[in-house]
């Protein structure tokens, strides 16, 4: 049962009398409990709705739902999720959260572990905190993909990382899953010297029993910052580690590939960068089922931006104008390729690019997503630009355009005293460049 916040003026709710205050409590004969049995049961072309008024009394309204979309009812909750959102009951030794400095805003703090966000948002979820409930829901509704963060497919080595004494068991539900048909997106957040090497070895291949339900594994590098006083002793990937995890995916890989099979298992951009490996090509990626965990990422943006280079008309001109474009370590040695791929063109282009090291987390955090207003005000001061172009992916949203240390882009620019632009995908990122 949930409680009505607002109906809109006239739908078809409104029509029946439905009113604030009043309490949803089936649609067709199901409870619905929150914003995944209200979305799917919803979604009904008739829906036989239970409500429970603001005083009490049960009634019952039979409403027609337009193509499909249940938020033409008319019925408007106190959040999305028509609930409050599930935190994390994990201690893992590598949260990133845990090792966020104090006094950023209080959201940056919140370790959401919630199924519904998974199947809504893409986040994944650790399956620790599911209820049994849940799970049988997660089966009857049939939504996927679900997003899952595993580790490890050792319940005691799992147990151990996650600091949860139910995260070994709850490795079963992966296996219900697969048995259900029901797709999957899994992740590895490998730590150096405790579920890589031989550990990696049998995850993988743990998890690829329960393949083509689990349709992609992502090797994904531990994130560390400056602030881990107190944490679990942990340490970035040397060069030839990530090389080691580069090759022990694609000797993974290789049998299924020999005999027909798609790729499952993809290491992190990151992994390559470490390294120095180049990236591999397109093709490596598939369906690039692991974008917002940095894999394909790079490859992605590498060729739409060549491609949108390529497809300029004859008569595209550069802007003349001193232009610098800021970016994470991670990303330097790509973005001098983008701007060498610019000059070739237009020999007349100035542009620099300034790498921005990570003062404010550490210089082990090497992401243009995690710079901050702070770092780019202090090294991009004073140096010589018309324009600045910087990540999109600091912010957080288009719409919403602040940092993690809550600066926002026009005060960013303001301190800077120049123009600032953002970087986007290819084409977009192409004519930002060309002025």
């Amino acid at each position: 049962m949930v409680r009505i916040d607002r109906v809109e003026p006239f739908s078809p709710a409104f029509l029946r009398g439905i009113r604030k205050g009043d309490s949803l409590v089936s649609i067709n004969g199901h409870d619905i409990f929150d914003v995944l049995d209200f979305r799917f049961y919803g979604s009904d072309s008739v829906c036989d709705m239970q409500f429970t008024t603001a005083s009490g009394r049960s009634r019952r309204a039979v409403v027609h739902v337009k193509d499909g979309d249940p938020d033409s009812i008319g019925l408007k909750f106190s959040s999305y999720l028509m609930d409050s959102e599930q935190s994390c009951r994990n201690k893992c030794i590598f949260c990133f959260v845990d090792q966020m400095p104090k006094g950023m805003r209080p959201s940056l703090y919140f370790k959401d572990d919630d199924s519904r966000l998974s199947f809504l948002f893409g986040n994944y979820i650790t399956l620790t905190g599911l209820s049994e409930r849940e799970v049988r829901r997660m089966i009857e509704l049939h939504i996927e993909p679900v997003n899952i963060s595993v580790h490890t497919m050792d319940p005691e080595l799992r147990v151990k990382m996650m600091g949860n004494r139910f995260a070994g068991e709850s490795l079963d539900i992966i296996r219900r899953l697969a048995e259900a048909g029901i797709k999957m997106n899994t992740q590895l957040v490998l730590c150096p010297g405790i579920n890589d090497g031989e550990q990696l070895e049998y995850s993988l291949k743990e998890l690829k029993k329960y393949a083509p339900a689990v349709q992609s594994i992502a090797c994904v590098p531990v994130g560390l910052t400056k602030y881990r006083e107190g944490l679990y002793p942990l340490r970035t990937y040397e060069p030839d580690e990530a090389a080691a995890v580069i090759d022990a995916v694609d000797a993974f890989n290789a049998p299924i590939l020999v005999s027909g099979g798609e790729r499952l298992a993809f290491a992190a951009d990151e992994f390559y960068l470490i390294a120095g490996r180049d990236l591999p090509g397109a093709e490596y990626y598939g369906d690039y089922y692991q974008l917002e965990n940095g894999v394909g990422l790079w490859r992605m943006l590498y060729d739409d931006f060549k491609a949108a280079v390529e497809d300029l008309p004859p008569g595209a001109k550069f802007r003349r104008r001193r232009l610098v474009i800021a970016t994470g370590a991670a990303s330097y040695s790509q973005m001098l390729m983008f701007a060498d791929m610019i000059k070739e063109r237009f020999p007349e282009a100035d542009i620099t690019v300034k790498e921005i090291v990570n003062d404010f987390f550490g210089h082990t955090v090497t992401v243009s997503g995690l710079l901050t207003g702070k770092d780019l005000i202090a090294q991009l001061k004073g140096v010589a630009a018309d324009e600045i172009i910087v990540p999109g992916s600091m912010f957080r949203s288009k719409d919403d355009p602040v940092t993690l240390d809550d600066m926002t882009f026009d005060g960013i620019a303001e301190a800077l005293g120049v123009r600032l632009s953002v970087s986007g995908g290819g084409e977009s990122f192409v004519q930002t460049i060309l002025g």
